[in-house]
């Protein structure tokens, strides 16, 4: 089972720009749908954010498309996450996640998951 590394997050302001970054820290013959999810202060469940499934196929919540952007050069590699026009809604703590095979950015898909990363927007 891969193990997944998180990198950035911090603070910004309204309207600024952080990017993510989850990294595998295994190498695997099995291909991994990736995903990022976020958990807002106070709130007990996690919601998913953007990923990409092991077809390539992308996936955004209607909260961020048009602001964030998924990459990932290919399977298995670094899951980028560059979030743009940040808002304080956006603040939380950020997930990276993994699974063999995902169709939607549901939670209980996933179960293999980073440490957290923590992003604060302050308006």
């Amino acid at each position: 089972q891969v193990r997944l590394v998180e990198f950035g997050g911090g603070s910004e302001q309204s309207g600024g720009s952080l990017r993510l970054s989850c990294a595998p820290a295994d190498e695997s013959y099995n291909t991994y749908c990736m995903a990022w999810f976020r958990q807002a202060p106070g709130k007990e469940e996690r919601e998913g954010v953007a990923g990409i499934s092991t077809d390539g196929r992308v996936m955004y919540a209607d909260s961020v498309k048009g602001r964030f952007t998924v990459s990932q050069v290919k399977a298995n590699t670094t899951l980028y996450l560059q979030m743009n026009t940040l808002k304080p809604e956006d603040t939380g703590t950020y997930f990276c996640a993994a699974e063999l095979t995902c169709y939607e950015l549901r939670t209980l898909d996933f179960g293999i998951w980073g440490q957290g990363t923590q992003v604060t927007v302050s308006s």
